[in-house]
């Protein structure tokens, strides 16, 4: 059966409010998480490839960013990974997938380290699981001054596709930065930009000893992992016991960028860890 997405809902966690949508599919249950300053609009083409197969598809977005709250105090990525785990507990229906992008990445890692009978497996896709051994100078200026505007951010955000843009991109790009000069928005961009990737790195040997399974989709000119994301992508692989699928010329965000090729990675993983959906 295929799920329709209804109106706006929200979770109440400590410190605020998570927003996400819910298709309230049958089958199995898959919740997508954006990256850092994203919003959950990024899984508007994939969300639906997986409803029609019949999983029931929840996109949520971060603390402090989309629709969600920005009156936290705490915005790492296990801030972010409790809510995560409150998140599928409230929705009550068995172990999710976890589809993750980007710094969302690393929450999904320390949640289902922390809670693996909760989750059925983890898709991390341009994942951030550890800190960059080697940042360049522009990128790490780049990031001190597009972490203080949102015109600024949404800029390089957009740099982040590294092949053809979606067709609705000036309409994603303008509600994007219509959000970020919300207040607190920024401030919990930054704030997520200097709490680091320790965290979920220390915990991914746990992942292949007794956690889910791991799928690894990477964009093969993925910008965050210049020169080599394939050597990323296989770097996680190896500690977490997961496989790698590549998305050729895609950047940061395949699920946006190239949502026919995310699906394509995407279906027979969700087939053979949470059961083909009716």
């Amino acid at each position: 059966m295929v799920g329709t997405a209804h109106a706006t809902q929200f979770l109440a966690v400590d410190g605020g409010r998570i927003a996400y949508d819910d298709t309230r599919g049958d089958g199995p249950l898959v919740v997508c998480l954006p990256g850092m300053g994203d919003n959950r609009s990024t899984y508007r083409f994939l969300a639906p490839v997986l409803a029609e197969r019949g999983y029931r598809v929840v996109t949520a977005d971060l603390r402090g960013a989309g629709e969600s709250d920005a009156t936290f105090a705490d915005y790492s990525t296990s801030a972010v990974a409790a809510d995560l785990r409150a998140l599928v507990r409230h929705l009550d229906a068995g172990a999710a997938v976890v589809v993750a992008n980007s710094y969302s990445a690393g929450a999904a890692v320390i949640a289902a380290a922390d809670e693996a009978s909760a989750f059925a497996g983890l898709v991390l896709t341009g994942p951030f699981v550890r800190d960059p051994k080697k940042q360049g100078a522009a990128v790490r200026l780049a990031i001190a001054v597009v972490g203080r505007f949102p015109r600024a951010w949404t800029a390089f955000w957009g740099t982040l596709f590294a092949s053809a843009r979606p067709d609705d991109f000036a309409a994603a790009r303008a509600r994007l930065l219509g959000q970020l000069r919300e207040p607190g928005r920024m401030a919990a961009l930054r704030a997520m930009a200097a709490g680091g990737h320790g965290a979920s790195e220390r915990r991914l040997g746990e992942l292949a000893a007794g956690g889910p399974p791991v799928r690894i989709v990477m964009g093969g000119k993925d910008p965050d992992f210049k020169p080599d994301p394939r050597a990323e992508a296989d770097w996680i692989a190896e500690r977490t016991d997961g496989d790698v699928v590549m998305v050729e010329g895609s950047g940061h965000y395949p699920a946006a960028e190239n949502p026919r090729a995310t699906a394509d990675a995407v279906l027979p993983f969700l087939a053979g860890v949470a059961g083909a959906a009716q």
